[in-house]
């Protein structure tokens, strides 16, 4: 059964300021179209109060700059943070039972925290750590000597390749794997040659990452993943590539080997990023973009190949101005075409047309 909240209670989470009745009791959370009695809902911008107010929610997180409304508010700083403090009251995680499933296939040397849970169908190899309160929903493999740290989250069909460390609270998403080959060869006499990757990958602290996303393990050193970083779904981070701390990268990018990203980099969906580069701290890399050179310190960079984006939107704008000035060249042409028959009928210099 939900937890009923009162208004007053949730301003108090929030650290909001609470305008109206302070027992409005709150038992769901939902958008403004879909809120019904018992609510609470938001309002991110003014001009979503109206819509907000017009809803059936019986109270309504605001910003600080919103007037008075007919309904309780809450008033916030940051609305939307406030809302991802309060969805995880109102939609917890389903809880896991502590314990090994029967189906799942643990090494004797494993060390397995009494808190964690691990789910049916899953391999957990020689000398592995897994920490208090992991869980291990199902179907993942967990190969010899890797470490996860404590409330560590592994969704279904999740692989982690030898010697992968983990840290606290990392969440990884079903389908990922971690610690798959590097894509290393060598080329002779006609044939390409592996290159062994003997690295691993360490990943710290309150990282989440998508489904389907495959981080390399190092060539000899490591693929590191900063603390608090969050990856998106479909994400190729290749051998050696280093990540900072607080890094956003959406989903469908790609990272070539040696790659080193400093921390708070913001990279958008569909970038490619060549190998051995280097983006400095709080660089941000635009949607669909290729990047081939370093990228400054807080420099943005936009298009194929990635340039400054102001560079790259002039060159954009003018682009769309191709087509008005090919018109215009060939009006011109055609000018000087007939100033040279006109020229050449009337008798005048006998300059060559060609010229003009």
């Amino acid at each position: 059964m939900s937890r009923v909240f009162t208004a007053a209670e949730i301003a108090s989470i929030v650290q909001g300021e609470l305008v109206g009745e302070p027992d409005v009791e709150l038992t769901g959370f939902a958008a403004a179209d879909a809120a019904k009695v018992g609510d609470l809902s938001f309002a991110e911008k003014p001009s979503y109060v109206a819509i907000a107010e017009r809803s059936a929610a019986s109270a309504i997180v605001v910003g600080k700059d919103c007037a008075t409304s007919t309904k309780t508010l809450i008033r916030v700083a940051n609305p939307r943070l406030a809302v991802s403090k309060l969805l995880p009251l109102f939609f917890p995680d389903e809880a896991e039972s502590a314990g090994v499933h029967p189906s799942a296939v643990v090494a004797a040397s494993a060390v397995i925290h009494a808190t964690a849970h691990i789910g049916a169908n899953s391999v957990v190899g020689e000398r592995v750590v897994i920490g208090a309160r992991c869980v291990l929903l199902g179907g993942n493999h967990v190969r010899r000597d890797c470490e996860l740290g404590e409330d560590v989250v592994l969704h279904p069909n999740v692989v982690l390749y030898p010697k992968t460390k983990l840290g606290n609270r990392v969440q990884i998403h079903a389908g990922t794997v971690i610690g798959s080959d590097g894509y290393g060869y060598v080329f002779d006499q006609g044939r390409h040659h592996k290159m062994p990757q003997v690295g691993r990958v360490i990943i710290g602290d309150d990282v989440e990452i998508g489904a389907n996303t495959a981080v390399d393990r190092g060539a000899l050193g490591p693929t590191t993943i900063g603390a608090g970083t969050k990856i998106d779904n479909l994400v190729h981070v290749a051998h050696n590539v280093s990540f900072g701390r607080h890094c956003l990268i959406m989903g469908q990018s790609g990272f070539a080997g040696s790659t080193s990203l400093g921390d708070y980099c913001v990279v958008a969906s569909q970038s490619g990023v060549a190998g051995h580069l280097s983006l400095g701290p709080q660089a941000t890399v635009g949607a669909k973009s290729g990047v081939m050179r370093d990228v400054p310190a807080k420099g943005t960079v936009l298009g194929i190949p990635a340039q400054p984006d102001k560079q790259t939107k002039r060159q954009w704008i003018a682009l769309q101005q191709l087509p008005e000035l090919l018109k215009e060249v060939r009006e011109l042409r055609e000018q000087v075409a007939e100033l040279t028959v006109k020229t050449i009928a009337s008798g005048g210099p006998p300059n060559n047309s060609e010229e003009f």
